[in-house]
């Protein structure tokens, strides 16, 4: 669903704070002020290791996705050749979890008939549950969590830590390469809110647009991929690097609200976030959910805004 004008982005907002698109909800569970971490359909969009590790031994184990990537290299099918999760079935970004680059940027959303032919054959199906990683701060997991959401999946979750957690926790590791059974997924899309460059355009004017790239590119001091440097006019430097510990783990849920709330986004907010190409971005939008915030995704970011030359472009630290 492209919300087309600030006007509709408001409207998605407005009264609907634990609703994301028509109908679908990022479910969200709490137990003394902490998130739980269970693989039951109203647990939080993380799971811990102790938690996934008990779940790998159960009758309904769920599929696990690697997802590991790297801007520049190596591949991240080289990483999963070196050892990975147990059954893990490796995911490639570029081939998978996006179309090819053009006009709607480096990453733009796969065709449905694409996506649901990858996940089928990763061994997805409708009702299997799904947990994603990565080997960094879940940026990589955080855009598969959010595209297997946007295309009607609702049990997924990221292992939070990643494999780097895993491996800390002395937890098992495999080279096998296994043949899942195909699945039946079918891609549905719609299941969370995306922007387009207009709606992106007028939500950072009408409500708060995040942007979740490091400060140095936001302020335009440097761009080391796209064609121009800075960031969308009123949009809001958020790097998402904030949104983690330095062992790779989200922020309580607690830090993470007073995050946001000093970066302006209340309660009756409308929210959305970009990035570069709409990766690191879909962090930004599973911390948010964290907080327990509905955000949506500008996926062509900032890749896809410049390549229309006639945009305007901010430069500095401030909004502009």
């Amino acid at each position: 669903m492209a919300l087309a004008g600030s006007e509709s982005v408001l409207a998605r907002w407005t009264g609907c704070l634990s609703t994301v698109g028509a109908g679908k909800s990022i479910k969200l569970s709490t137990e003394n002020g902490e998130l739980s971490t269970d693989m039951s359909d109203a647990a939080s969009p993380l799971v811990d290791v102790p938690t996934l590790a008990a779940a790998l031994g159960d009758a309904q184990a769920p599929v696990v996705l690697d997802v590991r990537w790297s801007l520049g290299g190596p591949p991240g099918i080289d990483s999963y050749r070196a050892g990975h999760l147990p059954g893990a079935v490796f995911v490639d970004l570029d081939r998978d979890l996006a179309a090819p680059p053009g006009s709607g940027g480096r990453h733009p959303l796969p065709a449905a008939g694409d996506f649901q032919a990858a996940m089928r054959r990763a061994g997805v199906s409708q009702a299997s549950p799904v947990v994603v990683y990565d080997d960094g701060d879940s940026t990589i997991a955080a855009r598969a969590w959010w595209t297997l959401r946007y295309f009607g999946h609702e049990r997924v979750r990221v292992l939070d830590g990643g494999y780097r957690a895993w491996t800390a926790a002395g937890q098992p590791v495999s080279t096998h390469d296994p043949a899942p059974r195909p699945g039946s997924f079918t891609a549905s899309p719609g299941g969370l809110p995306v922007l387009d460059a207009p709606a992106a355009a007028g939500l950072a004017r009408s409500g708060v647009l995040l942007d979740a790239r490091a400060a140095e590119r936001y302020r335009g001091d440097a761009e080391p991929v796209d064609r121009a440097a800075g960031h969308i006019p009123a949009a809001v430097s958020a790097p998402t690097a904030a949104n983690v510990a330095s062992d790779g783990r989200f922020r309580e849920t607690g830090a993470l609200r007073e995050r946001f709330a000093a970066l302006g986004v209340t309660g009756a907010t409308p929210v959305g976030a970009y990035c570069g190409s709409g990766v690191t971005a879909a962090h930004e939008v599973l911390a948010l959910a964290l907080a327990g915030i509905p955000a949506a995704l500008y996926v062509g970011s900032w890749s896809g805004w410049v390549a229309d030359p006639a945009r305007p472009v901010a430069t500095g630290p401030e909004p502009g």
